[in-house]
């Protein structure tokens, strides 16, 4: 919601000043049809060009997520540790027969049906998974499953990150799209060179429309859209970096409440639960037999 507020004083900010300082919107409304369709036609063309398909569904979807804003919260983060914590413990107390159950079908596991949200969470899921499968299969060296993990982290967040430069590249694009669109307008204004001041003042200025146009799209809104979109993806990428600490803790032998706990010390200090709200949680999650 922060971001539509954002968007709305770039409006009243822009045009409020061009009113008050004398401005006419005729002008630019007249002209904004016709600008806006070569410039965001352009852009939209540009990006389907540069981009596969999903790419382009992504970055669309992208908007979305400015506006919902980053999708892991405090409480998620916990559930996280919660979840981490019952898995170490069957994992202890059970040992690889124990666990294979949880992570060969986690989708019937009542530890992972404790947490839906993270259940539906495909890459966390697997990631998970995966590293205690291999666990249970005698990779227990903490550095592979460090740099198995650190791959698979790498990996995602190229892939997360695909969108918001789509964005970056689009905003980069637009003043020059914009500047396309103006010379299109001195184009027309020159072959109507005879026309009176008064009317060739009107096509000029409509012709600038197409400038002002691009670098206000690109300034005001496509490349913060661009900027929040890495931000969130690099704030939601922490979720997995907690994960990753945690397991590799378990792997170096550390207790369920040491790896946890590890785990609870890098999370973001913003959403990042005491020792105690942790412990407690951990209190009162449901046993698992």
């Amino acid at each position: 919601m922060l971001s539509i507020g954002g968007m709305g004083i770039v409006l009243v900010g822009v045009f409020g000043g061009y009113l008050l300082a004398g401005g006419k919107l005729s002008v630019i409304l007249k002209a904004l049809p016709f600008e806006l369709m070569m410039i965001g036609g352009a852009a939209i063309g540009a990006l389907l060009i540069a981009n596969s398909i999903k790419t382009v569904k992504q970055a669309l979807a992208g908007i979305m997520r400015v506006i919902k804003g980053p999708k892991w919260k405090q409480a998620d983060y916990q559930d996280l540790l919660c979840l981490l914590y019952a898995l170490a413990n069957v994992y202890k107390k059970k040992g690889a027969l124990g666990l294979e159950q949880h992570v060969e079908q986690p989708a019937d596991s009542p530890i992972f049906q404790t947490y839906p949200k993270i259940l539906k969470d495909h890459f966390a899921v697997a990631m998970i998974c995966d590293t205690l499968r291999m666990m249970t299969l005698n990779l227990e060296d903490p550095h592979q499953i460090d740099e198995y993990i650190d791959r698979l982290l790498e990996k995602h967040h190229a892939e997360d990150m695909t969108p918001a430069n789509a964005l970056q590249t689009m905003a980069d694009a637009l003043p020059a799209l914009g500047i396309v669109a103006a010379v299109l307008g001195v184009i027309k204004t020159m072959a109507s060179i005879n026309e009176p001041p008064e009317v060739l003042g009107k096509m000029i200025g409509g012709a600038l429309v197409g400038t002002f146009l691009g670098v206000f799209l690109a300034y005001g809104f496509v490349g913060p859209l661009a900027t929040r979109l890495a931000q969130i993806v690099d704030e939601d990428g922490r979720f997995y970096h907690v994960t990753k600490d945690v397991l590799v803790a378990i792997a170096q032998g550390a207790g369920p409440q040491l790896a946890v706990e590890i785990g609870r010390g890098n999370v973001p200090t913003a959403v990042q639960p005491s020792f105690f709200e942790l412990e407690s949680a951990v209190e009162q999650a449901p046993a698992v037999s």
